[in-house]
């Protein structure tokens, strides 16, 4: 990897080739430390070529088809990665010369290419420059999967899926709106400041700043003129980075005060922040997760909140409870939580809007290991609801297999548990990027019966 924001978007994207499992945002935290030389122009170049080929590849892959004499498969992907994106420059950023994307893309090409792969990177290129507006694409009517694989850049088993759900009027729309660059979308902590207040003190840091329409805490804007990072606001724990549709989740659950709750993916904490602040910093919750670097990171978080009731535990939640019993069992007079939020591990095709790679990284496959895994989680953290209290599971996924066919398998093993009404019908709440303007998310209320109880105190 060099320093140079074109060869480091082509660092990333071959290592996501390559090892398929690291997240994007993983493996741009590690590329883009403190020490990084890139400039600030630079990573605003690395991000819009990163994020750009991701979302637009299979139409950028389309045209360096139509050009090329080798089928793409038979492609080095570290040349199809380049060819990507001196196509996607040329396409999408109207600043940056047709020359420059030919000439850096042949350059990266010699770092490890023969000298005949050079020339057809350079040919095929050059060619495309002049041509790729004429390119044909599939016909809707004749191959409407095909067509919108190509157009709106999808693989054809996800738009297949759609088609058969949505018709292709709705599928072209949820395309596209996945295909738009989402707002960033951030929370007030209401235990330092408010809304209002927040608005205020952001004017001069961001730029089309409007308050979101239902989570209550929310602002979106997009362009910040500093990293969030160094914002006064954000060292000051006035707010925390998340989509109004995962706020959602949280009201949904509607913690109190004096509740003893459970984060039960906690993650980074995002919820756990929520909780806590609707919960006004009284009570007891405990973000639980199975990987311990990520609860350090929340307890950090939780400091730069001002949240003082949050207790951290390292749990694998395919392990019974019973098994292994963590320390929240030894909280005094525990019999179990008032609220249990199970933000489950799930495809992440609701937020690819935000994460473009998921769109080539997940497959039908998937979608039922995740089930499986989703139903394992619930059965397991069931047992820890008091009676009369609440379960909510929730995914950023909008997949049947992942969110109804999850909550009636549940239902069918634990008739302990009824969905409870709270200002949704049945309990549930869905959201799409093309209807909601948020990110696709899935969260169902789960309430236990009060006169029936297995929990073994």
């Amino acid at each position: 990897m060099a320093n140079n924001a074109r060869q480091t978007a082509l660092f990333i994207l071959n290592t996501l080739d390559k090892k398929r499992t690291p997240l994007l945002d993983n493996i741009l935290e590690d590329v883009l430390d403190q020490d990084s030389p890139l400039s600030r122009r630079d990573r605003s170049l690395l991000y819009a070529l990163v994020y750009g080929v991701l979302r637009w590849r299979g139409s950028l892959d389309w045209i360096i088809g139509y050009f090329s004499k080798t089928r793409l498969n038979k492609i080095d992907h570290r040349v199809l990665n380049v060819l990507r994106i001196g196509l996607f420059q040329m396409i999408y950023l109207d600043r940056i010369p047709v020359s420059a994307a030919v000439n850096t893309s042949v350059e990266m090409t010699k770092s490890f290419a023969a000298p005949w792969v050079v020339r057809f990177v350079n040919a095929l290129l050059r060619n495309a420059a002049r041509r790729y507006k004429t390119v044909p694409f599939p016909n809707i009517d004749k191959n409407p999967v095909a067509a919108l694989a190509a157009a709106k850049s999808f693989p054809k088993w996800l738009i297949e899926r759609w088609l058969a759900r949505l018709g292709i009027e709705e599928t072209g729309k949820l395309c596209d709106a996945i295909n738009t660059i989402p707002p960033i979308t951030i929370r007030t902590n209401t235990l330092r400041s408010n809304r209002e207040q927040l608005i205020n003190a952001l004017e001069s840091d961001v730029e089309k700043m409007k308050p979101t329409p239902y989570a209550p805490d929310g602002l979106s804007f997009f362009n910040p003129k500093i990293l969030i990072s160094e914002m006064d606001t954000f060292k000051n724990g006035w707010f925390q980075v998340q989509d109004e549709a995962a706020q959602l989740v949280t009201c949904l659950l509607n913690p109190r005060a004096g509740d003893t709750v459970l984060d039960a993916c906690a993650g980074l904490g995002g919820k756990t922040g929520h909780i806590a602040q609707m919960m006004q910093n009284q009570g007891h919750i405990v973000s639980l997760d199975c990987e311990k670097k990520k609860l350090l990171r929340l307890r950090n978080e939780t400091e730069r909140l001002g949240i003082s009731i949050v207790e951290t535990c390292v749990h694998d939640l395919y392990e019974p409870f019973e098994k292994k019993k963590p320390s929240f069992f030894k909280i005094p007079g525990f019999c179990g939580f008032d609220r249990i939020l199970l933000d489950a591990p799930c495809s992440g095709l609701g937020v690819l809007r935000r994460n473009p790679d998921t769109k080539w990284s997940v497959s039908k496959k998937n979608l039922k290991r995740y089930k499986q895994k989703q139903i394992k989680f619930l059965n397991n953290v069931a047992p820890l609801v008091k009676p009369g209290g609440i379960l909510v599971y929730a995914v950023c996924s909008t997949e049947p297999e992942e969110n109804e066919a999850v909550a009636e398998a549940f239902l069918n093993q634990h008739p302990e548990f009824e969905t409870g009404k709270r200002k949704t019908e049945n309990g549930k709440r869905k959201t799409f990027p093309h209807l909601d303007n948020m990110d696709g998310f899935f969260s169902i209320r789960f309430k236990r019966v009060p006169d029936q109880t297995d929990f073994d105190r």
